[in-house]
């Protein structure tokens, strides 16, 4: 996981910290995680063995000189998988590279630049299909979230769906637990200030509610708020913020709003079902597929139904929690390490 920048991957480190953990609790597995140094200490449970000189800002050109660097043969710490009976790169990019005929595992998050590619420039696209695209392709095995990207990876990669395991993420019942007490009149997103992310007509939606006499706030959380210009006095944008904080959040919040346009899968939705909290989530991507009929869904392009959606998500509590915390308790992070557990063993011919 040598690409990780801790704190600015969203639900790729969510993921692999919980990936990490639950296999760590298995003793049919012997498991090494290869950090940089500004992870160490993330990942409990299993060996870390930290890489103190490869670090990253998260830039494209930073994460482009890591991935060259790891992956030139004369790289040092290409010997640590020399060992290994299956590498697996949950963070997708293959750094430092497997030795030749090592089995090798990829998790692809998605392929939102080949479906949405105006939202990313032509270093970020040049990067992907160098650094998801090429290593999808000669994968004994990609591992995907969602049936939505197992589609999408087969059709815009030419990948055979037959090397492609879908494990569902999961959602941790005993960190976000169901609230039933007193909400607050805000309206709650955490998400990153990158463009799918639909923060603006988000925005919007939300001043068509209090046109209508709704006294409701908006909260964000989330990193790159410099990224979505200035925003009126009722929206407080926290920024990054502590996981007990956030899960205060979704045990006080009236209604998640989840308007992003793209998700290969979307862990907040979950997060606030498993609270107890309401969910207006878009029809893109994975949305429709995690929330099934535990969230009010609207169309993320139309500004009017994403406020009549809300609207409808804060007034229908009573309905929507019970069906919340059934849908959330579908998804386990243990459930999402048996189904690697069992790619490994079967790669490793065990």
């Amino acid at each position: 996981m040598l690409t990780l920048v801790p704190g600015a991957m969203g639900g790729s480190e969510t993921y692999a910290r919980a990936l990490t953990r639950e296999l760590g609790r298995r003793a049919d597995l012997d498991v090494t995680a290869l950090v940089p140094a500004a992870a160490a200490g993330l990942f409990a449970g299993v060996r870390e063995v930290v890489i103190p000189e490869l670090r990253s800002d998260g830039s494209t050109a930073d994460r482009l000189r890591t991935v060259l660097r790891a992956a030139s043969p004369w790289y040092g710490e290409r010997r640590r998988l020399q060992e290994a009976a299956v590498v697996h790169y949950p963070l997708t990019v293959p750094v430092p590279l497997r030795r030749r005929g090592t089995p090798m595992v990829q998790t692809l998050h998605d392929v939102q630049h080949h479906d949405l590619p105006g939202l990313f420039s032509r270093a970020e696209r040049a990067y992907r299909v160098m650094a998801y695209d090429r290593p999808a392709r000669s994968a004994d095995v990609v591992v995907t979230i969602s049936e939505f990207c197992k589609g999408r990876i087969a059709h815009a990669l030419g990948v055979d769906p037959a090397r492609i395991v879908v494990a569902p993420l999961g959602v941790d019942l005993e960190a976000f637990a169901p609230y039933d007490g007193p909400r607050e009149p805000f309206v709650l997103y955490p998400a990153g200030g990158w463009p799918h992310k639909n923060h603006a007509r988000l925005v919007a939606a939300m001043s068509v509610l209090r046109d209508q006499g709704r006294d409701l706030r908006l909260v964000l959380t989330g990193g790159l708020g410099s990224d979505l210009g200035p925003l009126p006095e009722w929206v407080e944008h926290r920024g990054l913020v502590p996981e007990a904080e956030l899960r205060d959040l979704y045990r006080t919040a009236s209604c998640l709003a989840f308007p992003s346009l793209y998700e290969g899968f979307g862990l907040p939705p979950l997060e606030a079902m498993a609270s107890g909290c309401p969910v207006a989530a878009a029809t893109s991507g994975s949305l429709p597929e995690v929330c099934g009929d535990a969230a009010v869904l609207f169309d993320p392009h139309d500004v009017p139904a994403m406020a009549a959606a809300i609207a409808e998500a804060v007034d229908s509590r009573t309905r929507l929690a019970p069906l919340g915390l059934e849908r959330a308790a579908r998804f386990s992070w243990r459930s999402c390490a048996d189904i690697h557990a069992d790619v490994y063993r079967k790669l490793a011919g065990r």
